[in-house]
């Protein structure tokens, strides 16, 4: 079955079984907690490579993106080991080639993840997983594991500038082993990533949805002294972006804990799925199997990563630009959907500005940006629709919206807010 088919099926079980069950997430509309209506947001300028994407086709049916990103996960894109090296010593890099290349030309850092294991190579080449047999699984000997890191390290030296040690590994259809075992694959990769460029960045097993305990457990290890930047995904669906806050930080509380808190936090994967217009795929029936209307995505997509900087976590990747079901892009790949538009928008108010504060009060959140002789805020509410009234001490003569349409407005104004954030500037960027 087809890479993302699977990972279609297997992520609609885990986030129902893992957004939802537990109640771990904490309140997913307004404000929350009190706990949770103030943020402090790094101090440095926001930098695009906080601005991630999945993409799928890209040497089949999807042209390059049109809109700007910074940063691309190869997740899902057919150039894992097991697509690598299909056979002992049988090589195949003819598509991750050609995704370097593209990415190199367009000035976006690509992150490799480097787990699945192949069959051939695998602790248990018949067990199933979300892929393809034996996929889950660590490897049968270590020198196999050894020799690809090695030999894709060195291919493509100064090139692939940071590697995730695998995907989801607290759940089993993505590994299979051990956190033991897991440790020991990272303290390998490691140790060989660093010894052919000291200057590339090694992510963390990237644990998701339920993998807080997968891991502490991991951390307890040692897994923090072979890694530089803590991965997990920040999957909160059913619930809406704001349900991000209480998971990242239980996630920080679990570094602080384990002593990892000088090694930035990546969202390597999060999303929810989107209308399809041409298949006509509608927001579904029941948490479990929704599907966000066009105007409910832009609004998620836009939330997304103003919360994620918030929060302190430095890249985020969407998922995902292109997959047939659910994406930024229509079927063909090439269609941008309304949520497309408001990613390029949103990356246009925040890359190069820096985050002053970002706060909730009345259901309604106010996250501050600085720029040389300028100042902007954006803001929405979660809930519903409102009026509210730009305070008299905010310089602001223009609202913009997801859309990129601008109107005037002054200090004063009454102007109509909703869950789609608007950002209202001093002076046009």
């Amino acid at each position: 079955m087809p890479l993302l088919t699977w990972k279609r099926s297997l992520l609609l079980i885990a986030l129902a079984l893992f957004g939802v069950a537990g109640g771990f997430l904490g309140a997913p509309f307004g404000c929350g907690s009190s706990d949770q209506r103030q943020i402090a947001p790094p101090l440095q300028p926001i930098p695009q490579s906080l601005f991630g994407l999945h993409i799928h086709h890209l040497t089949d049916s999807t042209p390059w993106p049109a809109i700007p990103f910074g940063s691309w996960r190869l997740w899902d894109a057919y150039a894992a080991w097991p697509n690598l090296e299909p056979q002992k010593g049988h090589w195949d890099f003819s598509r991750l080639d050609q995704y370097v290349s593209a990415a190199q030309s367009q000035g976006v850092e690509v992150l490799l993840p480097l787990g699945l294991s192949p069959a051939w190579a695998s602790a248990r080449p018949t067990e199933p997983s979300a892929y393809g047999p034996g996929n889950a699984a660590e490897p049968a000997n270590i020198s196999d594991w050894q020799d690809y890191v090695r030999r894709v390290a060195m291919r493509y030296k100064a090139r692939i500038r940071a590697y995730e040690i695998w995907n989801e590994p607290n759940l089993p259809d993505f590994f299979s082993g051990k956190p033991e075992t897991m440790m020991r694959l990272t303290r390998e990769a490691y140790k060989i990533l660093k010894e052919v460029d000291d200057t590339v960045m090694v992510v963390s097993p990237s644990a998701t949805a339920s993998g807080l305990p997968w891991l502490d457990r991991y951390l307890k290890l040692g897994g923090g002294q072979y890694t530089d930047v803590i991965g997990f995904h920040f999957y909160v669906t059913p619930k809406r972006p704001e349900a991000m806050i209480d998971l990242a930080r239980r996630v920080k509380a679990l570094m602080t804990a384990n002593q990892v808190t000088d090694k930035p936090l990546w969202d390597t994967e999060a999303g929810w799925f989107i209308e399809n217009r041409i298949t006509k795929v509608k927001p579904g029936k029941g948490d479990f199997n929704r599907v966000l209307s066009l105007n409910e995505a832009s609004a998620y997509v836009a939330r997304c990563y103003v919360i994620n900087w918030a929060l302190g976590i430095s890249r985020f990747y969407f998922y995902s630009w292109d997959s047939e079901v659910g994406g930024l892009t229509e079927e063909d790949g090439k269609t941008l959907k309304p949520p497309a538009n408001a990613y390029a928008e949103v990356e246009r108010w925040l890359v190069g500005a820096q985050m002053t504060s970002c706060r909730c009060s009345h259901d309604t959140w106010i996250c501050g940006l600085l720029r040389p002789h300028y100042r902007g805020w954006i803001v929405w509410n979660p809930e519903r629709s409102k009026p509210f009234s730009i305070p008299d001490t905010w310089p602001v003569h223009q609202l913009i919206d997801l859309s990129g349409g601008r109107r005037p407005t002054q200090p004063g104004s009454i102007v109509s807010i909703g869950p789609a954030p608007i950002l209202l500037e001093s002076r046009s960027l």
